[in-house]
């Protein structure tokens, strides 16, 4: 289970699942703020007991992975659990916010996180909602999203 959520903000562009979205404001984080792509890294580390994205891509200002791009940071993650020997199953994960809709980039999505993986697009689900003008959320001062992550034991 990977959980992840940003602040948004204006001058930065909105990176969510590995692409880019017509937004007015961009999240704010340490890298791109990819928080769909965060929330999956941290999903995956979490089903090989490898602790969480921050452990071992730490936000430190001047490091490599300052204002990196989240697909890098992925596709790190993915051949860190391979090392240990697993392989991704599926995903199943929900992008939370208010605007913009992502119901309309979702296949793109898809396409550039199974393509960065290696896996089938099959293999991902995004689903997209909102807060019902509720919480951070709905005042669109954040987007969240969740990840859940099936690992298989390689032989």
């Amino acid at each position: 289970m990977g959980f992840d959520v940003h602040q948004l903000v204006e001058g930065r562009d909105l990176w969510i699942g590995g692409i880019k979205l017509e937004h007015t404001k961009g999240l704010l984080g340490h890298s791109d703020a990819d928080v769909l792509i965060h929330a999956i890294c941290d999903a995956i580390l979490g089903a090989a007991n490898m602790r969480d994205i921050g452990y071992h891509f730490p936000p430190k200002k001047g490091n490599e992975f300052e204002n990196i791009d989240s697909k890098i940071l992925l596709k790190r993650t993915v051949e860190l659990v391979a090392e240990k020997g697993y392989s991704i199953g599926n995903i199943d994960s929900t992008i939370c916010a208010e605007r913009p809709k992502m119901n309309p980039r979702i296949q793109e999505m898809k396409e550039c996180l199974a393509s960065v993986m290696g896996i089938d697009m099959d293999d991902i689900s995004i689903k997209a909602t909102t807060t019902e003008k509720l919480g951070f959320t709905g005042r669109e001062e954040g987007i969240s999203a969740y990840a859940v992550v099936l690992l298989q034991k390689d032989s």
